[in-house]
């Protein structure tokens, strides 16, 4: 029996599918087959002016500043696989949004760093099974994202000045399960945090579905150790108490006491592997130092967090007091919440404005 091609791993790579593959770039902005590279006007004709059409002609596109750029617009029912994208200027200004089926409100939106797991700004190695991000500014995304009638990409130039960005999109045309969900993604941000309240990660969530990941991007405004804070998933009917209560933040990006390795080795350690990871730690002012700031990610990928009717999830900020008690903090935070759910989804909060975004 043939593979539906939804998705494939080592286990199955070997057999055969009736899916049909596709690829959506500047060269080919539908998809179409044999639509590449027939561009004959672009960013890059200039350069190819001695060689014409079929010489890269058109490798990205500029979007101008306040524009909303589609980046595809696929019918019929699928898959998309992977994301490749480069994007210049200030990556908390270009916002990420996808819609499914014809949906009028976004199942995904966040600025493109914090989307791929490089929040602040600057470049980070990520390696993970979801999310790689590599050498200069290379983001990619592996997340399984299927739909039964329409997938629609845009990005939104927030900033004052016009971007250039070079981009791929390869998905598959495919029958899709009826147990298969929508894939979402959620950014927030409180900078700083009201001193002694919870940072929420997820809230509004309805209907069936699993949490899939977790990235934060954290900027430590107190000298000291900083994550002592519990993260908490409130499943279904939880109210007061949830059922999931971890045990320290670090703890919960699957590290351990401070991910700290010693002084003599310079305090935090990077790690970035499969399924979890810190692979960016900014050090202005030295190892337990004010504004000391952190990118972090968390994948549920064999261990997804199930829910059926309702989805809440919070995180604690907690330092340290002088006499061993707890200090809640007023940091700066930002989160990507990852999960898939049946539609319709409920709309999310209002994305703040891009003063409110950047980082300084």
């Amino acid at each position: 029996m043939a593979f539906d091609g939804l998705g494939m791993n080592m286990g199955n790579l070997s057999r055969l599918s009736p899916a049909t593959t596709r690829s959506i770039s500047p060269e080919n902005f539908d998809g179409s087959p044999g639509g590449g590279g027939r561009a004959e006007s672009g960013t890059g004709a200039r350069a190819a002016r001695d060689l014409g059409c079929g010489w890269k002609i058109s490798p990205s596109v500029r979007i101008r500043a306040g524009e909303t750029f589609t980046l595809a617009d696929i019918e019929g029912a699928g898959a998309i696989q992977q994301i490749w994208m480069t994007v210049t200027g200030h990556w908390r200004h270009s916002v990420l949004r996808i819609y499914w089926d014809g949906q009028d409100h976004p199942s995904v939106e966040a600025p493109v760093g914090d989307f791929f797991a490089c929040g602040w700004n600057r470049y980070a190695q990520v390696s993970s099974l979801a999310v790689c991000v590599n050498p200069g500014s290379a983001f990619n995304s592996y997340w399984e994202m299927p739909f039964r009638r329409r997938a629609r990409v845009t990005l939104a130039n927030i900033a004052e000045d016009d971007i250039v960005l070079y981009y791929q999109i390869n998905y598959t045309l495919t029958a899709v399960p009826e147990d298969c969900a929508y894939f979402h993604a959620q950014f927030r941000r409180v900078n700083p945090l009201p001193y002694r309240e919870v940072y929420t990660i997820l809230d509004g969530v309805e209907g069936c579905g699993h949490y899939v990941g977790t990235y934060m991007a954290w900027g430590v405004n107190n000298t000291g150790w900083w994550g002592e804070g519990e993260i908490k998933f409130y499943i279904d009917d939880d109210e007061e108490y949830p059922t999931i209560c971890g045990t320290g933040t670090e703890d919960y990006f699957c590290g351990s006491y401070n991910f700290d390795v010693g002084a003599e080795d310079g305090g935090y350690r990077e790690f970035t592997t499969p399924y979890a990871g810190l692979p960016q730690v900014i050090r202005p002012d030295g190892t337990y130092d004010s504004q000391q700031r952190f990118g972090m990610y968390r994948w549920h990928i064999v261990d997804p967090i199930r829910f059926v009717s309702r989805l809440r999830v919070t995180i604690q900020a907690l330092g340290w007091r002088p006499g061993r008690r707890y200090l809640p903090l007023q940091d700066d935070i930002a989160s990507t919440a990852y999960w898939y759910q049946a539609l319709p989804t409920a709309r999310f909060p209002e994305l703040p404005d891009a003063d409110y975004l950047e980082i300084i």
